[in-house]
């Protein structure tokens, strides 16, 4: 148990040199999946008629989870594998992404 203190405290350390605009991602994925956890829970405890309705909204939810955790790694300053992509590309490419995301969403959901 003493070991994983040590590690949590060490992750609450090294966590409090992130830059505010990556934690702010962080509280968005944080956000995007718990979106994707109560649509399941609404799932288990109502049903899935509508099921394509469930379905794109389940997708959409982990599909934006994932398309944040690709911004979060591209703006990431201590991240060298994205260091010849500017934030404001990153962003512009995040944010066409997702404009398909929700195009092909709505269309799926009738």
């Amino acid at each position: 148990m003493a070991e994983i203190g040590a590690i949590l405290r060490t992750f609450a350390d090294e966590y409090k040199k992130t830059p505010a605009k990556v934690k702010a991602l962080d509280a968005f994925i944080v956000y995007a999946l718990a979106t994707a956890g109560v649509q399941f829970l609404y799932m288990l405890l109502v049903g899935t008629f509508p099921f394509n309705s469930f379905l794109a909204g389940i997708l959409c939810s982990l599909a934006f989870f994932s398309l944040t955790v690709c911004l979060r790694m591209q703006i990431d300053p201590s991240n060298k594998d994205f260091s010849g992509i500017s934030p404001e590309r990153a962003f512009a490419d995040y944010v066409l992404a997702n404009a398909v995301l929700f195009l092909a969403v709505w269309n799926y959901m009738g």
